[in-house]
């Protein structure tokens, strides 16, 4: 099922290492369907050539705003974007948004969009010491109480690791669904539980979870908050593990009292 068939999404990309994800990532959009172009500050032409970004879009990449003001065209009001997507996004660009200063072909991207009022979904990526400097954190924070869907790092290894392209492509799919079940709670319990008869055997099913997968994903791409209770981990949702089902009736019982 293409989910992004009809959209067009704006990529923009910073001089993060993480920049050298694009490519698939771009892949990614245009499997369900959408049309991607890539915009790209000075940095990130650095780290990943321009040229790479326009076969994986098919289009020709923004480099510079030119007299064709892209920012406009794509952003603006009337513009023929449906979300801009930053990914990754560094340290300094988010506080360049978060201040409205405007001096890269991204920072242009992202006023005009704001200023629409346009969906804008961020994936940061920078070392872990940067992600928790104060400022940046206070950054972030203002950049969500404009309505920015910021899509938190994986930290490993001393850094703040830019999401893995499916939960990017997931954000990308809520952005742009329109959100029917925003304000909305879902409540799902997912998969198998095992319960001990000894130190080493458990009684089991074989219910393998991936019913409940899909409807927590797509409820999560439909806007509602989600939280599952269950054995593993889904991207995008609140996780609850637990094992017997005596847990699972007691997670559930108070998650409906919370």
């Amino acid at each position: 099922m293409k989910r992004l068939s009809g959209k067009t999404v704006v990529l923009a990309v910073t001089g993060s290492i993480a920049a050298v994800e694009t490519v698939k990532l771009a892949h990614a959009l245009r499997r369900l369907g959408a049309e991607v172009q890539a915009v790209m500050t000075g940095a990130a032409a650095g780290i990943i050539h321009p040229d790479a970004l326009t076969y994986a879009t098919g289009r020709p990449v923004v480099t510079r705003i030119t007299g064709l003001v892209e920012h406009v065209l794509y952003c603006g009001e009337g513009g023929t974007a449906d979300l801009l997507l930053i990914a990754p996004c560094t340290a300094n660009t988010i506080g360049k948004i978060a201040c409205g200063v405007d001096d890269t072909p991204v920072t242009t991207f992202a006023t005009t969009a704001l200023g629409r009022g346009m969906p804008v979904v961020v994936a940061p990526a920078m070392h872990e010491s940067m992600y928790r400097h104060p400022g940046v954190a206070e950054n972030l924070d203002r950049l969500r109480s404009w309505g920015i869907d910021i899509i938190d790092p994986r930290i490993e290894e001393g850094k703040a690791k830019i999401a893995d392209n499916e939960t990017i492509v997931l954000h990308a799919e809520r952005a742009t669904s329109g959100r029917p079940l925003a304000g909305k709670r879902v409540l799902i319990t997912s998969g198998a539980c095992a319960e001990p008869l000894d130190d080493v055997r458990v009684l089991t099913t074989r219910s393998t979870g991936r019913m409940g997968r899909a409807l927590a994903l797509e409820a999560f791409r439909l806007g509602a908050d989600v939280t599952v209770v269950h054995s593993g981990a889904f991207p995008c949702v609140r996780n609850v593990h637990v094992t017997t089902a005596v847990e699972m009736r007691s997670a559930v019982l108070r998650i409906c009292r919370d």
